[in-house]
């Protein structure tokens, strides 16, 4: 540990060149402080973001450098606030420590290990980051940096909680952890870092706001009107993070598999346990995975198997996914467990189906077919009768991450009180008029994905999904939004037990997908119906089908036959397809079965706006030429 009294200068990549004095020294040069070297920022993201090899070290340097800036412009601003020497450098330690309890890979750790380990607790990493200022405190006698009055304070200020200190000034607590309206310097560091360390652009420019925009009036820190499209920015700027880097498939599928592993090796390392230590919690970081990848014990054989299937890049695959409104997350969690996949999935029976002309699954046994292939005989088996039978829940993993503003699913903005250079001391929320009109509908959105964690059971899974999603539209009701409403309105047509463990659990009647024609519609303006649906097959995403069996049949072409012909059904076996595609009417003629179109999608024109066929007229492909 430094002892040293002077001054130390780092160049960071944010802030440039930043100075910190001996008191933030004697913590930094701490193993507690230094643990944060090994806990990625972004956790998984770094597996999709090479960039993103940021930890949570250097934001927590940011952090406290943004604290002290922030607070000594408003005690310059505004003297009559009697700012002390001791209130800045609270603040200051209070963002260099706010991090000290995260787990490894950040996130994941208190949002979803955490719950699966410990059912029933609320524990947070801000209460671990509490635990570890203590031992750090203790451990290497920071007294004389942090008195025991200070010590109650920073910690208050870490969590944001003013209630705990009601003698300190109410602003300070809007610095570090603001619970107010979310605006605070935590996220004014992480998301300047996040977005440089993936590569993306931001219009961000949060000096002015730190510098000369921030003033405190009635207690509260306020903003100058002017500012207020950054301030609107930064709160876009967050969704838009959570949206495409913090919740992309492939980082949420290796979470899950990170989460599995170190589940798999709890009962043997009781890694749960740490968490109430300061000792051994000092250790868990992301290197509890290279850890457990190196030892020998067959009790951590399973560990080790899903950490190399990350290493391998053997994903969990994506199957399906669907953005919902915010008001629809209470019955998606009701209703799309694992358990109800499963169970949708029973209910559908085994056949042989093919892939549309011109397919690549992208999927372990199931093979791309060229557009000339007129024999489909070897097509692949989707849904294979001892794979369907042997589907557990653990095989599915469903996900519902909500993407929001900062504020949930209210206007950020409507929290936040801004002023203007004419009475610097008079603070109001703004209207809309003073801002913009073109804000959204709505500030948060629930996106809904479901996985598989063996590829081969893709499809079997996907059928499941959008199975269980027909029953949900069917029997929940719309309120007068056009949100879906928690009052059933039929019962499930599911029947039997919801706890299906394993391949002799007995399956549920048969739910087949209907194969009614509907009218193609599409629209991409916001529908007054669950999910954005005015239709059950609109609750699919069409971009993600992966077998033509999942889709109504294909509407006749001008110059085709009309005459009705069997199209693959998910209850059809391969006898009754068989049978169905014998020689008649639908055939080539010489006896072999006509090749079966693929989905039709929208093709786009040169002006790129999509096109709707007129009744009777199949949209082809523009990219494919007419066959002689």
């Amino acid at each position: 540990m430094t002892t040293s009294t002077q001054n130390r200068h780092i160049h960071d990549s944010i802030h440039g060149a930043v100075e910190f004095g001996p008191h933030v020294w004697r913590i930094v040069d701490t193993k507690h402080f230094q643990r944060l070297r090994h806990i990625k920022q972004l956790g998984t993201s770094y597996y999709v973001w090479p960039g993103a090899a940021h930890n949570r070290f250097e934001h927590s340097l940011g952090t406290a450098y943004l604290s002290r800036q922030i607070i000594t412009a408003i005690r310059n601003r505004q003297p009559e606030l009697k700012i002390t020497d001791r209130d800045v450098r609270c603040v200051e330690l209070a963002g260099l420590c706010h991090d000290l309890g995260h787990g490894p890979w950040s996130h994941v750790w208190d949002s979803m290990y955490i719950p699966r380990a410990l059912k029933g607790s609320n524990w947070a990493h801000e209460q671990a980051s509490e635990m570890m200022f203590d031992d750090m405190v203790s451990e290497y006698k920071l007294h004389d940096v942090v008195p025991p009055e200070d010590v109650k304070f920073i910690k208050a200020l870490i969590a944001g909680e003013r209630e705990r200190c009601m003698e300190e000034k109410s602003f300070l607590f809007e610095i570090v952890a603001n619970k107010r309206n979310g605006i605070d310097v935590d996220k004014f560091d992480y998301m300047a870092r996040d977005v440089r360390a993936t590569g993306d652009s931001s219009n961000l420019s949060l000096n002015r706001v730190i510098q000369t925009s921030a003033r405190v009036i009635d207690g509260e820190i306020c903003y100058n009107i002017k500012d207020a499209d950054q301030i609107y920015e930064l709160c876009h700027t967050r969704f838009k993070l959570h949206k495409t880097i913090y919740n992309h498939k492939t980082a949420k599928a290796i979470e899950h598999m990170l989460i599995d592993a170190v589940m798999a090796a709890e009962p043997y390392l009781k890694i749960a346990e740490q968490i109430s230590d300061p000792k051994r919690y000092l250790h868990l970081t992301d290197n509890i995975m290279p850890r457990i990848q190196e030892s020998t014990e067959d009790e951590l054989a399973e560990a080790r198997r899903i950490f190399d299937r990350v290493t391998n890049r053997d994903l969990y695959r994506c199957v399906d996914y669907k953005v919902f409104s915010y008001d629809e997350r209470p019955v998606l969690q009701q209703e799309v467990t694992e358990e109800a996949v499963v169970r949708a999935a029973k209910s559908l029976k085994p056949g042989k189906f093919r892939f549309p002309a011109g397919t690549d699954s992208n999927f372990p046994g199931f093979g791309s077919i060229d557009d000339d292939q007129d024999d489909l005989d070897d097509a692949p088996a989707l849904i294979d009768a001892e794979r369907l039978a042997a589907l557990r829940p653990c095989d599915v993993v469903v996900t519902m991450s909500t993407m929001h503003y900062g504020m949930k699913n209210e206007n950020p903005l409507n929290k936040i009180s801004f002023y203007s250079k004419r009475h610097p001391n008079r603070s109001a929320h703004a209207t809309s008029g003073d801002l913009s009109t073109l804000q959204p509908a709505s500030f948060a959105e629930v996106l809904l994905r479901v996985y598989a964690k063996d590829a081969r059971d893709a499809l079997i899974v996907q059928a499941g999904y959008r199975v269980l999603m027909q029953q949900v539209w069917a029997r929940h009701p719309r309120d007068a939004s056009g949100v879906l409403s928690p009052t059933l309105e039929s019962q499930p047509s599911f029947s039997g037990s919801s706890d299906v463990s394993g391949p002799d659990a007995a399956p549920p009647p048969t739910q087949p997908l209907t194969d009614t024609a509907r009218p193609h519609k599409r629209t991409f303006s916001k529908s007054r119906s669950f999910g954005g649906a005015d239709e059950p097959d609109d609750l699919f995403n069409q971009f993600n089908t992966l077998a033509p069996a999942l889709k109504g049949p294909a509407r006749a072409s001008p110059g085709r036959s009309t005459a009705a012909r069997p199209r693959p059904n998910l209850s059809m076996g391969e006898d009754d397809w068989s049978a169905a595609m014998g020689s008649g009417s639908g055939g080539r003629g010489d006896g072999s079965p006509e090749r079966q179109p693929a989905p039709v999608f929208p093709a786009l024109l040169s002006t790129g706006s999509p096109k709707r066929p007129r009744e009777g007229e199949e949209l082809l492909d523009p990219a494919k030429k007419p066959r002689s």
